[in-house]
């Protein structure tokens, strides 16, 4: 694993430190990798809404639409 430092002004690393002992994290290392790994979700998931966005109209999503959807994984219909 690679290693980066950052600097940070008192307040922000007193929040770390604070989120790192609120929230169960190990290191701050971990606290920070884990907001990485937010951030990159939220971008993957920003690019897939604006490629659905994007592209042509498919056919409605009403009942009939997700039935068949729970039919082709066999899920059972919840009333």
């Amino acid at each position: 694993m690679s290693t980066m430092n950052i600097s940070l002004p008192e307040a922000l690393k007193t929040f770390v430190e604070q989120q790192v002992a609120e929230r169960g994290y190990g290191t701050s290392s971990e606290y920070v990798r884990e907001l990485i790994r937010r951030d990159q979700d939220q971008q993957r998931l920003r690019a897939l809404v604006l490629d659905g966005a994007a592209s042509a109209p498919a056919g409605v999503a009403d009942a009939a639409y997700f039935d068949g959807l729970r039919a082709r994984i066999g899920s059972p219909v919840e009333e």
